[in-house]
């Protein structure tokens, strides 16, 4: 095909806002460039997503109806209408929508489809003569890490054969969670969710990577040998600046403060601590001395964050500190000249957000690639710091909350010297005048030859 023919792409992501969100942000840099997109999701999730598309004249929302499943509840469209134990059945029910999914791409015949999570998708467009994308919002590191079917939780402690870093590795509690997710049986099915993975990885015509080779060049390498398929790097794909202002009741607060002198800390929209770790994480932000905004959710079993506040805790830091259970704006808080430092889950959109802010970063992962991601980030890349935790039991207390931000934000220790070296160099290339653009044209370019 020749280059400057314009591309057809339908983009049909697993049915969380942190994939929609990506899928979103990838399809704006296209876009951008005047391909053509077309983006199933439901009905209702579309008003959510309209303020990230950027290019309405060239992205068209596609609403499709989310099928009933037993035991899903009625009008469920995304991961945050329901608990985690429920979002094999949401899988389930993205499973049934493959007879419309098959129409739409009839009528439509696009060049393209990227998915994620639906691994029947490349067989059926290859059928339809479309070629299949499994575009990951995960980084390659994590890919060439997790995609392995053990059984046993012993063999994630230590990194498959040949992977470019003995530095990422796995805790023994962490491994143990990674084989329950990877080996647990998803309903509807016989198929284990790391079957469905590798299944959509070895279907698929290509695999692509929001990513970049100055980041993860040798991680990407290994997935690609690994998985013998073409790697596409789309580059950090940072989402645009959003034009809304922040909230005033936030700006307000923070502008109380000197400049980088604020903690923020934010767990994602579907992270939950146990309310005695929700303890020991607030009460280490007090313990630091600094200013600090806590965007959370309530604990397992409370109703709110406020309830769920340590004795005297909203008394002792009224002056200084919030815990809010609502929803805020995290990149515009994240770019605020008064917030110093992100205590964070290590989702990797929440990370490259912050990546092109000048906040440090605190690293206190919780499941699947996020601990791939913090030991990436905080061990192999040098650029944030880890807080410490229980080898076995995974639990972290005030004290390890504490020190981990001080180190970055108070220390003058040569360690985290280094740290806040490598994370301005990363920020400044990340910035770098054409270094995104020339990843999302060569991304253009190895899709226009696959066809």
């Amino acid at each position: 095909m020749a280059e400057e023919t314009k591309l057809k792409v339908v983009m049909y992501p697993w049915l969380a806002m942190g994939h929609l969100t990506t899928f979103l942000h990838l399809s704006n840099k296209l876009a951008e460039r005047g391909h053509q997109i077309f983006f199933i999701l439901p009905t209702k999730t579309q008003f959510k997503l309209n303020q990230f598309n950027l290019h309405p004249d060239l992205i068209k929302f596609v609403p499709i109806t989310i099928p009933n499943v037993q035991g899903l509840p009625d009008g469920t469209e995304t991961t945050s209408d329901v608990p985690f134990p429920m979002f094999t059945l949401l899988r389930h029910a993205m499973d049934l929508t493959q007879p419309d999914i098959k129409t739409i791409l009839q009528k439509l015949k696009p060049h393209f489809v990227f998915f994620d999570f639906t691994q029947w998708l490349p067989a059926l467009a290859r059928r339809l003569n479309i070629k299949s994308v499994l575009y990951c919002i995960i980084s390659p590191a994590s890919v060439g890490y997790l995609f392995r079917n053990d059984s046993e939780a012993k063999a994630f402690v230590e990194p498959p054969p040949d992977f470019p870093s003995p530095k990422i590795k796995l805790y023994k509690h962490e491994a143990r969670m990674v084989e329950k997710i990877n080996n647990e049986k998803e309903f509807g099915s016989d198929m284990k969710f790391v079957e469905r993975m590798i299944m959509a990885a070895n279907e698929s015509d290509a695999i692509g990577f929001k990513s970049c080779r100055e980041m993860e060049g040798s991680y990407a390498e290994f997935v690609r040998k690994k998985l013998k398929k073409p790697v596409l790097l789309a580059g950090p794909v940072l989402p645009e600046p959003p034009t809304s202002a922040l909230d005033e009741t936030w700006a307000t607060w923070l502008s109380r403060f000197k400049p980088k002198s604020v903690i923020f800390c934010a767990f994602g929209s579907e992270a939950r601590l146990r309310a005695d770790q929700f303890h020991e994480l607030v009460l280490g932000l007090e313990v630091t001395g600094i200013p600090f905004f806590a965007a959370l959710k309530p604990p397992i079993g409370a109703e709110t964050v406020e309830e769920a506040l340590p004795n005297g805790f909203m008394e002792r830091n009224k002056e200084r500190g919030v815990v809010y259970g609502g929803w805020v704006q995290q990149q515009l808080i994240l770019s605020h000249p008064c917030v110093g430092c992100f205590v964070t889950h290590c989702g990797w959109g929440s990370l490259s957000e912050a990546m092109v802010n000048e906040c440090q970063l605190v690293l206190m992962p919780h499941v699947g690639d996020q601990l791939i991601n913090a030991r990436l980030m905080a061990e192999d890349l040098r650029v944030a710091v880890e807080v410490e935790k229980g080898e076995e039991d995974g639990l972290f207390t005030r004290d390890g909350v504490a020190t981990a931000i001080k180190l970055v934000m108070i220390d003058e220790s040569e360690i985290g010297r280094e740290i806040k070296a490598n994370r301005a160099k990363l920020r400044d290339l990340m910035l770098r005048q054409g270094f995104e653009d020339s990843y999302v044209d060569d991304f253009v370019h190895s899709l226009q030859s696959l066809l």
